[in-house]
């Protein structure tokens, strides 16, 4: 054998990488969302249609709606997240077939990759809405695995007694299964407007609704106040952003298990928002 033959290192097999999960690494959208395309034929593999399960190396070749993705963009990418506060009447959603506003209209400019909404909240609902350029990091603060804690004031219309709350907590079967809030604690109100802080720790479609519905309640306000470690606060005012930074940032990485210097992490940005909040005890807190 020659020297050079000795030297040579040995050659290191590359494990593939599930498609959706590359997609979203390299900030095109979350996990779920990826899944849709490739459910849709908007993906493509070395040429051929992708379908959900396929694996991919680093040399396949990737298209999604005929653009090819340029997936070292990714290891260059700059982490952001956005806090932004959603009023009534917009939805989460790039596109709107009714003509409808959408969030992403207010959001700033990007130019590594796009942005993704972590969860929805829908037209009637306002409050915080985070958004990353992050597509992993999305499906992770959005798996049901993690039970990040979601809170929200709700104004629920009609006398609630205590056996409802109760039966609230405990629990109540809703049409995709059984669902309950982890803490209910009253917050003012009259007898027929009562105000509550509700936690829950899945984020299912209208699940704060459908609840109070399933005990015959009718909620005429809904506003979500946090999400993990992230409070809305007094600031940014309905339709603005704020981005988050330092330890409020570090924080909600460590939710999603995720830690630097896996990703790197871009300056603070400025735009429609005004200051920040530092994160406080994600304690449920009375008072509408």
């Amino acid at each position: 054998m020659k020297d050079a033959d000795r030297r040579r290192p040995a050659p290191v097999l590359q494990e593939p990488v599930r498609l959706q999960k590359t997609l979203a690494e390299a900030g095109l959208g979350s996990r779920r969302e990826i899944e849709g395309w490739i459910r849709d034929g908007r993906v493509r593999v070395n040429g051929a249609l992708a379908k959900l399960g396929d694996r991919v190396l680093p040399s396949d070749r990737i298209r999604v709606d005929g653009q090819e993705v340029r997936r070292r963009a990714a290891k260059r990418q700059n982490l952001r997240v956005l806090a932004y506060h959603k009023p009534e009447g917009e939805v989460v959603t790039r596109r709107d077939p009714e003509g409808r506003p959408t969030i992403f209209r207010r959001l700033p400019g990007i130019r590594d990759g796009r942005w993704i909404a972590v969860g929805r909240l829908d037209l009637n609902t306002a409050g915080l809405l985070l958004v990353t350029n992050h597509g992993e990091l999305a499906n992770r603060l959005m798996h049901p695995s993690r039970a990040i804690e979601r809170e929200y004031a709700v104004r629920v219309r009609g006398k609630v007694s205590e056996q409802l709350l109760a039966q609230l907590v405990n629990g109540v079967e809703l049409e995709d299964g059984p669902a309950r809030f982890e803490e209910i604690v009253p917050s003012g109100g009259s007898e027929s407007h009562q105000w509550f802080h509700v936690l829950i720790v899945e984020g299912r479609n209208r699940e704060v609704r459908r609840l109070w519905e399933a005990v015959g309640c009718r909620v005429s306000r809904l506003k979500r106040v946090r999400f993990g470690n992230v409070i809305l606060g007094a600031r940014p005012t309905p339709g603005q952003w704020r981005e988050l930074v330092g330890e409020e940032l570090d924080e909600l990485m460590a939710l999603a298990e995720l830690r630097p210097p896996v990703m790197a992490r871009a300056g603070l940005r400025t735009g429609a928002h005004k200051g920040r909040h530092s994160a406080r005890p994600a304690d449920l807190r009375r008072g509408s």
